[in-house]
């Protein structure tokens, strides 16, 4: 749910993954309004299995109404039985209809963002699933490099994907602030979706981008490292954001995924080489998820903050 201008103290869950291997989730998160804007127009979930960020924009109060009622429609959704792609959808619209049905949201480009993800733990193995709509972001720290696993849906991001704009030249590319995809009710609601494995010792770190405009992804890395508690690296991360600038609002979510016991697994020789040649945006049509992680991490390790990202998949196949 949306919380006010303090990090949470860290929660944890313990679950029983299909293997009868126990998993222990633990996470905090924050939302600030910066240092410029009058209001705060993001919100936040953290109702297990599912974490999102969302970023609202429209209006003087139109982007605030976008992102509550998104996030309110989900943390239904959450209490009410498993959460898939369908059920997340079918949320997503009533989340649309709600915000038409409000007059402060007449404004066009009113709409949100939304980005998280969610434990799916109803086949065989455990994954996570990353969902996407807008220039919101999902982290993946693993074996200590930083990846980007969703897709900015934005303006700058296409640019790069054409090779008309270096990543470097969309950091501050004037047009940084526009995006393609939200959810509003001029627009679809299906998200983009990456599935992961569940590993020991991941961390997430779900954001809008009112982090990422005042930290480089070799920053948040940073972050990390220094604060193994949830909480502290939250509070660290928000702290550094607005000593930045704190140009917009700010929403971080940390989570931490620890499975005792297990082993993790140890790359293949080839996908070694390929992490040593290649980035994540290479073999984004050659390699599988997990290996498309691999190598992102090393990329983003070796770039130190470059914005990269991971193909996208749907768990629906």
């Amino acid at each position: 749910m949306p919380v006010s201008d303090a990090p949470q103290t860290a929660q944890s869950q313990s679950v029983t993954l299909p293997t009868g291997v126990e998993a222990v989730l633990t996470w905090a998160g924050a939302t600030h309004r910066g240092r410029k804007r009058d209001i705060n127009q993001d919100a936040l979930l953290t109702a297990y299995p599912l974490f999102v960020v969302a970023d609202g924009m429209g209006g003087h109060i139109g982007g605030e109404i976008a992102s509550a009622s998104t996030v309110d429609r989900l943390q239904r959704m959450v209490g009410k039985g498993p959460v898939t792609p369908e059920a997340i959808e079918k949320a997503l619209v009533k989340a649309v209809r709600d915000i038409g049905d409000h007059p402060e949201t007449t404004d066009e480009g009113t709409g949100t963002t939304v980005t998280g993800v969610y434990l799916d733990i109803t086949d065989d193995d455990a994954t996570w699933v990353a969902l996407n709509i807008g220039d919101s972001r999902v982290y993946l720290q693993r074996d200590d490099a930083l990846a980007q696993v969703t897709t900015d849906h934005s303006l700058v991001q296409e640019l790069v994907a054409a090779g008309r704009l270096s990543p470097e030249e969309a950091e501050n590319h004037p047009y940084g602030n526009v995006i393609t995809r939200a959810v509003g009710p001029s627009e679809g609601a299906v998200p983009d979706y990456v599935r992961l494995d569940v590993r020991d010792g991941d961390r997430f770190v779900i954001c809008s981008d009112g982090l990422t405009k005042e930290l480089t992804d070799y920053g948040i890395l940073h972050f990390l490292r220094l604060h193994a508690d949830p909480a502290a690296a939250v509070d660290a991360m928000l702290e550094a954001a607005l000593e930045n600038g704190g140009r917009d609002n700010i929403t971080i979510v940390v989570l931490d995924v620890a499975v005792p016991g297990q082993q993790a697994p140890e790359p293949s020789e080839a996908r070694r080489a390929t992490a040593e040649t290649a980035t994540a945006a290479d073999t984004a049509e050659a390699v599988d998820t997990a290996d498309a992680i691999d190598t992102a991490e090393a990329g983003e390790s070796a770039a130190e903050g470059r914005r990269g990202s991971s193909p996208v998949g749907d768990p629906r196949q």
